[in-house]
């Protein structure tokens, strides 16, 4: 285990309201974080559907727009809109016409508002308890908050999909430092849960498994620990390599990862989703595949030429 999860456990003596101040810190940095999220995407309180997924996904759903249902919750298992399992989003997406119907658009824009914010924070406590730099923590959380790539995914209501899997992937992250600093069954539970729950809100967490054990490189530091503090539920593992138990202790979350992966491939196919890319060979997909990746890095460092909708351009996608 680094030294950044296990110094914050020192019970040295500290002087009169020592204490104190870095908790102000903390809670001072999340409440900036909140309010910059707020003055960047509060403005969508003001916006209306848009006519690109939302009537399918929300007001103009059958299965959405009644709100919380045994059918409708049915649905979401079974079906999904556009052949999408997005179970949770879905329910989500109910919850919202629940409370607010469907006459008042802004108030599902704040859900999206509220979630992003949520996840912020979470990315910043989440950093700051594996690393123990508090403001190189606030920094990446608060660029995480306001960065120009998530403007879509927060401003857009159907990709609630998008925020509610990233506030699930910050609660698995969270969940699993925890688990770290203490490995226990009891502990990895929430884990697999939580990393459930992000995958039935957009399978894009897939990769999930392979990021924990980037962590556990570093900052985590797993690779250089004993036998007893590898992490992992059981004392059989303990024979094998510390890197084969880093893989072994994730096997049960490989195991979602491939389910989700599976389930996906049907529903798409039962949508005949896949149909509409028939044209497109292999090599074309996969070179899609990697200027779309190459793509995405550079806008990350450089966010401009931002579209909400990139059409896949077949034979013609540029080499650069």
């Amino acid at each position: 285990m680094s030294e950044a999860v296990t110094e914050k456990r020192s019970n040295q003596p500290r002087s009169a309201g020592e204490p104190r101040r870095p908790r102000l810190q903390v809670l001072g940095i999340c409440a900036l974080i909140v309010a910059a999220v707020g003055l960047v995407f509060g403005q969508t309180a003001q916006f209306e559907f848009i006519n690109v997924d939302d009537a399918g996904f929300v007001f103009a759903n059958p299965h959405i727009t009644p709100g919380v249902t045994l059918s409708g919750i049915r649905w979401a298992f079974t079906d999904g809109p556009y052949g999408e399992w997005t179970p949770l989003t879905d329910i989500s997406h109910m919850l919202d016409c629940q409370f607010f119907g469907t006459q008042h658009p802004g108030l599902h824009h704040l859900t999206n508002v509220v979630l992003h914010a949520a996840s912020s924070v979470l990315l910043f406590l989440v950093l700051l308890r594996m690393t123990g730099q508090r403001w190189l923590s606030a920094w990446v959380a608060l660029v995480f908050a306001i960065h120009p790539l998530h403007v879509s995914t927060v401003a857009w209501v159907s990709e609630r999909r998008e925020v509610l899997a990233g506030l699930f992937f910050m609660l698995t992250l969270a969940a699993y430092v925890r688990y770290v600093e203490r490995p226990s069954l009891a502990r990895y539970v929430p884990v697999a849960l939580f990393l459930a729950a992000g995958l039935m809100s957009k399978a894009m967490l897939v990769t999930v498994p392979m990021v924990l054990l980037l962590l556990d490189y570093w900052p985590l530091a797993r690779f250089q620990a004993p036998a007893s503090e590898s992490g992992s539920p059981g004392n059989w593992l303990a024979r094998l390599p510390v890197g084969w138990r880093l893989v072994v202790e994730k096997i049960p979350l490989f195991c979602l990862s491939a389910t989700s992966c599976t389930i996906v491939m049907v529903t798409h196919a039962s949508f005949a989703l896949s149909q509409r890319v028939d044209h497109l060979s292999l090599a074309t997909r996969l070179g899609n595949a990697a200027v779309a990746a190459a793509a995405y890095v550079g806008q990350s460092l450089l966010p401009i030429r931002l579209s909400p909708f990139y059409p896949n351009l077949g034979s013609h996608m540029p080499a650069e």
